[in-house]
């Protein structure tokens, strides 16, 4: 049996020296004698590569996947996943944010249960600020309202997989990735275990700005509800509309010169229903991208070399 360890880089070099011992630690306990470290480098600008080519040196199954430039963490994973070769995969964060040790919770549990596909691991109470908390908990509120694939709420990258499970998820061939909801779209039989998430130490690579955009191609990668929503609210605005006009055109023929229009109402009218089109445009537009992106056909990210 040999186990693959799937992780990407990026920044990382002040982590990957307690990882290395600690994710060893959780092989040597579980007694896998067969098994890969599977680097997936992107882009990051600090020398974590120079310190796992220099680590390699006494630890062979280290192997860097060095991608041609920063394509984002869910490409990574994705890049590391193609490349993993072992009956089982485990993916994880080196930021120790969870630690590596969690592996042997994992693997015992898929062994007591040779049903299941895939362990993964998720947060009973969100780490974090108010604010962090509430914005990842509406997060998951929202994708779960908007998607057909139901998320279970505070996952973790770290997961357990069995290779069949990971083949048919790297059967997906979406250019947009979220790969928090392909974990679920393909299905399997899975089961979460709670997992207490430390701090991490240093600021997280995933700014306010990050979070947004994943928010953003979350949803519009993963539901297409809010293009009805577009449709439903233009039905509404126009029967209002509608309304409004009689309602006027009455009022100026009962009244007569008493009813004064005025270009403040007809600007104010003019500059919401411009907001309005607006807003609506944005969004069928950024659906309209992301079909562009797909029919391109362009690679999710590109190899620039691999240490085996």
């Amino acid at each position: 049996m040999k186990l693959s360890v799937v992780t990407t880089l990026y920044k990382s070099k002040n982590f990957l020296e307690i990882f290395l011992k600690e994710i060893s630690s959780a092989i040597e306990t579980l007694a896998i004698e067969n098994f890969e470290l599977v680097f997936v480098n992107d882009g990051s600008p600090d020398d974590s590569v120079a310190y796992l080519l220099e680590r390699k040196k006494d630890i062979s199954q280290i192997k860097i996947i060095d991608l041609s430039r920063n394509f984002g963490h869910h490409y990574a994973i994705q890049a590391g996943l193609n490349y993993a070769s072992g009956e089982y995969v485990f993916l994880i964060d080196n930021d120790l944010e969870t630690p590596p040790s969690i592996l042997v919770d994992f693997f015992n549990e898929i062994k007591k249960d040779n049903t299941l596909d895939v362990v993964y691991g998720y947060q009973e109470a969100r780490k974090g600020n108010f604010i962090e908390k509430k914005a990842g908990s509406i997060f998951w509120v929202l994708i779960n309202k908007l998607s057909d694939t139901k998320i279970p709420h505070n996952i973790l990258t770290e997961r357990l997989m069995t290779k069949q499970y990971v083949n048919e998820l790297l059967r997906l061939q979406d250019a947009n990735l979220f790969i928090g909801g392909m974990f679920y779209w393909v299905g399997f039989n899975q089961k979460g275990i709670s997992v207490k998430k430390g701090q991490r130490e240093g600021a997280s690579t995933y700014s306010v700005k990050r979070r947004a955009e994943l928010m953003l191609q979350a949803i519009t990668s993963f539901s297409g509800k809010p293009l009805e929503w577009l449709f439903y609210i233009g039905v509404t605005i126009s029967f209002f509309s509608f309304l409004f006009l009689v309602y006027l055109a009455i009022q100026k023929i009962i009244h007569q010169d008493e009813v004064q229009l005025g270009w403040t109402s007809i600007v104010a009218i003019n500059v919401l229903i411009l907001g309005i089109i607006s807003t609506f445009l944005g969004l069928i537009g950024i659906y309209i991208f992301k079909i562009f992106k797909q029919v391109q056909g362009r690679p999710n990210a590109i190899i620039k070399k691999i240490y085996e």
